[in-house]
């Protein structure tokens, strides 16, 4: 994994901050103190193109619904494709929880 190089007691302490969250309010709050309003934009946005690309969406529709680059969207269909699966990962659960299925554990 890239994220490999940066292990470490500064990114286990990011992590568990993430993991010690207990609902959406939380994690708002946390991420307005913690990122800049462009960061929360990106990460918010990287997570919807890589919905879209599960979705089969075109990279123009994704560009043109979601603003992001065409690099932006091959990196996260890079990830989607020979990644750490976690995208399907969250995405399954986000998609559960909406729907009143299993808990987030």
């Amino acid at each position: 994994m890239q994220i490999d190089k940066l292990r470490g007691k500064e990114l286990d302490q990011l992590c568990e901050a993430v993991l010690s969250l207990k609902d959406k309010d939380e994690a708002y709050r946390f991420f307005d103190d913690l990122c800049t309003i462009n960061e929360i934009q990106s990460l918010a946005q990287r997570l919807e193109v890589a919905r879209m690309l599960r979705e089969g969406n075109t990279y123009h529709k994704i560009e043109t619904q979601t603003g992001a680059s065409t690099a932006t969207i091959s990196r996260v269909k890079r990830c989607l494709n020979y990644g750490n699966d976690t995208y399907a990962m969250v995405l399954e659960r986000v998609h559960q929880s909406d729907d009143g299925g299993e808990d987030k554990e």
